[in-house]
């Protein structure tokens, strides 16, 4: 489990293809401090399990079915990615409870800057939008957002300065991708809901 707080942005140092999976190795020494083999590290939002590690880098395996259903296949040697280790038992829920189970992926609408007024509209399938509510929960490349807005067609958030700083949003460009995870609770009422009312519950 993780909260959607990236500890770091890192780096892609090399990406190798081979058997149907792509071994990707990531520039971190933010994160390598106590990590082992098997540890989980959400790279963009995507849970990935650590298959290898030195001081500076940590090298993941992502295998097709992660590529084809995350922004991962897109990555690039030298790209930026978030990072954030799993959460520990005993810490603090600062964000909110991300599984790093990517729900879809969406496209960047717009990102508009106002000073340090800044949003960011991204345009995701109606069955997405449908598990969002103003002022609830969303991670967009593993980064815990608040929902300001949201329609059929997609939502926006705001980003604060900190956010810009620490994280790789503020780089973002119109029709980039990103991995987009619905607030768990959300879907689960959501599934009890088409299980127990007529119709699934659409329109209550």
């Amino acid at each position: 489990m993780f909260t959607g707080i990236v500890e770091c942005v890192g780096r892609i140092a090399s990406l190798e293809t081979r058997e149907g999976l792509t071994a990707v190795r990531v520039h971190a020494p933010e994160v390598t401090d106590g990590v082992k083999l098997g540890d989980s590290i959400a790279v963009n939002g995507a849970c990935l399990t650590v298959t290898d590690f030195d001081e500076s880098h940590v090298a993941f395996e992502a295998v097709q079915e992660t590529l084809t259903r995350t922004s991962l296949g897109r990555l690039a040697v030298g790209g930026a990615v978030n990072l954030e280790r799993a959460m520990r038992a005993d810490g603090r829920l600062d964000g909110h409870i991300v599984q790093g189970h990517v729900d879809e992926t969406g496209r960047v609408r717009e990102l508009r800057r106002n000073v340090d007024d800044v949003r960011l509209d991204i345009e995701a399938p109606p069955a997405f939008a449908e598990l969002l509510v103003e002022k609830g929960s969303v991670a967009i490349d593993g980064v815990s957002l608040t929902v300001v807005g949201v329609g059929a067609g997609g939502f926006d958030v705001a980003l604060i300065p900190h956010t810009l700083d620490v994280t790789t949003l503020g780089a973002l460009e119109t029709g980039d991708p990103v991995n987009l995870e619905a607030d768990v609770l959300g879907k689960y009422v959501k599934r009890y809901l088409e299980r127990v009312l007529p119709g699934g519950g659409a329109g209550r």
